[in-house]
């Protein structure tokens, strides 16, 4: 996850909070987060980015809509990346 932008981590955040992940509900999630507009042109290319690094899995919920889960890879590096603040926090927080 070292390699990843701060946006593309909050992304896979996002993903692995959501119940129904498809792009328009990260987007609003992330909009509320941001307290800003995210563009389509910032949003899916990150997606892509995801999705070609193997942290995250992209289909179809219908011809218009696709979905996105995190893969095993994604779920362990989210956990190994909650291990490595835990040890820069005063108080860890519980994975």
């Amino acid at each position: 996850m070292y390699d990843l932008t701060g946006f593309q981590r909050d992304l896979l955040y996002t993903i692995a909070g959501l119940e129904d992940p498809h792009g328009l509900a990260i987007k609003e999630n992330l909009e509320e987060y941001y307290e800003s507009e995210i563009h389509h042109g910032r949003l899916y290319p990150n997606l892509d980015t995801l999705v070609e690094k193997g942290l995250v899995e992209k289909g179809e919920k219908d011809r218009r809509t696709n979905v996105y889960r995190l893969t095993r890879r994604g779920r362990r590096e989210i956990q190994d990346r909650r291990e490595w603040e835990n040890e820069y926090l005063e108080n860890p927080v519980e994975a």
